[in-house]
């Protein structure tokens, strides 16, 4: 991969940012001037990410434009040890607190169905989740932050996190922590993009955000046999059955009604023949639980449930539970920086109350160390198809500014209100 920072001329998405909106505060020195010139090349430099996505734990091309970037502008960004991520500091005032912004670097594993000139290039590769903006927005906040550092107007450090695997299990996130991503920092800050705000409003939220998220596949065996005999064998596909349709229902009659738990498998196999019963049949699924308390529970009680309903069937049961990600809880004062920084970044009208996903973050991992919050983005569009983790997803490329001015502000406030 080459860092070719063209913006392609006959895009419909071309786009510039206009002027702040009204109650903005104005950036430091000349950031509003030097942020309206960075603003075609960090649209470029979005598309051509977009176009050259990396699956979770491969983004090692993708690392090295980041760190290419980061170092164009003064800046000496490392490596992760495995090469695919980037973790940055801004050096500013020595005695001042360090502050983490993260953003997330990773693709999925989806065709790309959009007809745009940046669509992906890699075969069963997309960027349906929007972590090409973020990783864009937060090469755009160490362009502008590596500016008022040369001039000695930061009053901190502040730390980039490119991280990887945002999309998989285990999480890139630990690998981050792992390599010393947290050490010395105060507080730490990220942005997901949600296509259901419009560009220029930021969803935030004090406490739970988003949900735990684990993922759960069940393999059943038994000695296989002929259709008309199920009695002498084990009917693994009428045990396949009662698996994916009782389990979910009994494991939430386990836990509270309001740990909001949710159990469904996306995938279920059994067999290759008509009339014949297989030896094996497969279940995988993910569960998702608003509730930590109930977050820490489920595994024996999922292993307990699983076990009951299919004891009566003769099957064997091998249960694999792999933990995934704790919900994402926003600190109350983290959250205080991000309404001030939204307030001045974008004006009072651009905070918006948002609810608690469903959906799963290993931002949440950081979050088990250090306060800090997650805030959403809006890069909403009037089209349909709009939900993330679709083939078709796209974002209002205005966001790309709007989610730099956010992040400069969110540092700036963030390092003035640590002690």
């Amino acid at each position: 991969m080459t860092s070719a920072l063209t913006l392609p001329p006959s895009s419909p998405l071309a786009s510039s940012w206009p002027e702040p909106p009204p109650g903005a505060q104005p950036l430091p020195l000349d950031l509003d001037q030097l942020l309206a010139l960075r603003v075609p090349d960090l649209i470029a430099t979005r598309r051509f990410i977009h176009a050259h996505p990396e699956l979770s734990g491969q983004e090692y091309e993708t690392a090295a434009l980041v760190a290419r970037e980061l170092t164009r502008v003064g800046l000496s960004p490392r490596l992760l040890p495995k090469g695919n991520g980037v973790i940055c500091d801004i050096d500013g005032r020595p005695d001042g607190p360090v502050v983490a912004l993260r953003a997330d670097i990773d693709a999925l594993p989806l065709t790309d169905a959009k007809d745009v000139p940046y669509r992906s290039t890699v075969d069963g590769v997309c960027h349906a989740c929007g972590h090409d903006v973020h990783t864009t927005v937060l090469l755009g906040v160490g362009i502008l932050l590596a500016r008022l550092a040369e001039r000695g107007e930061l009053p901190g450090r502040v730390r980039l996190i490119f991280q990887p695997a945002e999309e998989i299990l285990p999480c890139g996130s630990l690998e981050v922590i792992e390599a010393g991503g947290l050490r010395d920092v105060s507080q730490i800050f990220a942005v997901h993009c949600d296509p259901n705000l419009p560009v220029g409003r930021v969803g935030l939220r004090v406490g739970p955000i988003t949900a735990a998220a684990d993922n759960v596949t069940v393999k059943l065996s038994g000695p296989g046999g002929h259709t008309a005999r199920p009695h002498l064998t084990v009917d693994l596909v009428d045990a396949l059955g009662r698996l994916v349709t009782e389990v979910p229902a009994l494991v939430s009659r386990r836990v509270p009604a309001n740990s909001g738990l949710l159990l469904v498998f996306g995938q279920a196999t059994a067999g290759t023949r008509y009339n014949v019963i297989p030896t094996e049949a497969v279940a995988s699924g993910t569960l998702r639980v608003l509730d930590r308390d109930t977050w820490d529970q489920a595994p024996k009680v999922v292993t307990q449930v699983v076990r009951d309903v299919i004891a009566p069937t003769g099957a064997t049961v091998d249960i694999e539970y792999l933990r995934g990600r704790p919900p994402v809880i926003n600190d109350a004062q983290a959250i205080r920086v991000l309404t001030a920084a939204t307030a001045a970044a974008l004006g009072e009208a651009g905070i918006a109350e948002t609810p608690q996903s469903m959906g799963g973050e290993d931002f949440s991992w950081y979050l088990e160390y250090v306060p800090g919050a997650l805030a959403r983005l809006g890069v909403g569009r009037s089209t349909a198809n709009a939900d993330l983790h679709r083939a078709t997803f796209d974002v209002d490329e205005q966001a790309i500014a709007v989610g730099v001015r956010l992040l400069v502000r969110t540092a700036l406030e963030a390092l003035a209100s640590t002690p």
